[in-house]
């Protein structure tokens, strides 16, 4: 017998439409250029055409796992995953920052032997390849852009630093090419493709960072915890805020949960509603479990100990002042 799940407080699924046919554009004139680069490059014997083209091959296996994560995202939740598949997102954009990362170490190694060890490069077919491919990048990464603005998706932003780096790319291998003619300095050649790989792990670094934060359920940079507290602690009937958890279970879809001690002349359920109203109108949480709790009941340690004395003590204040 099939059970249903029911998760009305948050929808655990992504039905992005435009990122999705964003990202297919994508992939499909990436991998036609990508060919069309590699071939290039190994003609026309320049590194920064074939890091260029290397970057190229995992922009492709990057919108690959990004297609992956965009289609499992509008999976329903089930009783193993009850967040359903939102969070391979994040993997899959981990995985994309750290093949940036490594691509990025790869182009600087082989830079640095190809400064030691110049080698004569065909800068025609070089600076031909190399303007098409700026074309090319230069499309990809305002459609990518204008989806990002749209549609909140770190796959979607993982893919768009890929695609600055290959922007950035093609324009250093056209002042590469531009600059070697001129000059006849073939140590030009490699000196950019290692500028690019820098370029190439910043981004990298970045997009681990955001995706690896989100992994270890970190409070996410836009809310202050304190904050949060404090204005849960202001609602009528609260009389204590602990035990809070915020993560992010993928870019836009937050959960926060939270102990609270109430007023025992209060309804508790006045009171979940009222927190539950607030974090959505103030903060944009759409999914938080509240737990309604007395510190004379449930066992809390020093903790309910020392909020019960706080209390008693307020109240004989109150009892002296009047």
């Amino acid at each position: 017998m099939s059970v249903e799940y029911d998760y009305h407080h948050l929808h655990h699924v992504k039905e992005q439409s435009k990122s999705r046919k964003t990202l297919w554009v994508t992939l499909i004139l990436t991998a036609f250029f990508t060919i069309v680069e590699i071939v290039g490059g190994v003609l026309s014997n320049s590194l920064a055409l074939l890091s260029d083209s290397a970057h190229m091959i995992s922009d492709v296996i990057a919108l690959g796992l990004s297609m992956v994560a965009l289609q499992l995202a509008t999976r329903q939740p089930n009783a193993r995953f009850t967040f359903g598949f939102l969070r391979f997102e994040i993997v899959a954009s981990f995985l994309n920052g750290l093949a940036l990362c490594i691509i990025a170490l790869g182009i600087f190694i082989e830079g640095v032997q190809r400064v030691i060890h110049p080698q004569p490069i065909q800068l025609g077919l070089m600076l031909g390849i190399a303007s098409i491919g700026f074309v090319v990048n230069l499309v990809l990464t305002l459609v990518l852009h204008n989806s990002v603005k749209e549609e909140d998706n770190l796959n979607v932003q993982s893919a768009l630093w890929h695609f600055f780096g290959d922007l950035l790319s093609s324009v250093g291998v056209i002042i590469s090419s531009i600059v070697i003619y001129y000059s006849g300095h073939l140590w030009f050649d490699p000196l950019i493709s290692m500028v690019i790989g820098g370029i190439i792990f910043t981004g990298g670094a970045k997009i681990i960072r955001e995706s690896f934060m989100i992994l270890m359920e970190s409070v996410p940079e836009k809310f202050n915890l304190d904050e949060i507290r404090a204005v849960i602690a202001e609602v009528e009937g609260v009389e204590d805020v602990h035990e809070m958890h915020l993560w992010a279970v993928s870019t836009d879809h937050y959960s926060l949960t939270a102990h609270v001690f109430i007023s025992p002349n209060i309804q508790p359920f006045c009171v979940i509603l009222a927190i539950n109203e607030t974090l959505k109108s103030k903060f944009g949480i759409a999914h938080a479990t509240i737990q309604i709790e007395h510190a004379d009941i449930n066992p809390h340690g020093e903790y309910g100990k020392d909020f019960l004395r706080l209390q008693k003590q307020t109240k004989q204040q109150i009892r002296r002042d009047a």
